[in-house]
């Protein structure tokens, strides 16, 4: 039997940014006072989750190992998934926006009325 030390050892926990896991230690401890607040006893949650307390555990440990499906069903049993659905909106992505707006044109030209016209002259020949 592996410890959860190991899992994380196996699906190369070490890895992952600094930044990554705090984030994910984060969200756990995040998910697991909204449980709390709301009183909802971990094997109810995992009921309403759909899966087991082991998983739940894991979630709200942070754990990298669980998908990113389990951790929205949570925050769905929670009531939270709509700040989920916002996490990489693009309307806030103000790098991103920056970026896009660097590589349009400067100027647009419009095509002349007069290019595709035959002349008078054309009409003579």
């Amino acid at each position: 039997m592996s410890t959860i030390r190991d899992d994380n050892k196996k699906a190369g926990v070490g890895s992952l940014p600094l930044p990554v896991r705090r984030a994910l230690l984060r969200l756990g401890k995040d998910i697991r006072q909204a449980r709390i607040y709301r009183r909802i006893p971990m094997e109810v949650m995992a009921g309403r989750a759909l899966m087991t307390r082991m998983t739940l555990y894991k979630i709200e440990r942070g754990d990298p190992t669980v998908s990113v499906g389990a951790y929205a069903t949570v925050l769905f049993v929670l009531g939270m998934i709509d700040r989920f659905a916002e996490i990489a909106d693009s309307t806030n992505d103000e790098v991103g926006k920056s970026l896009y707006e660097e590589r349009l044109p400067q100027r647009i030209r419009q095509k002349s009325p007069f290019r595709n016209q035959k002349t008078n002259t054309d009409e003579h020949k």
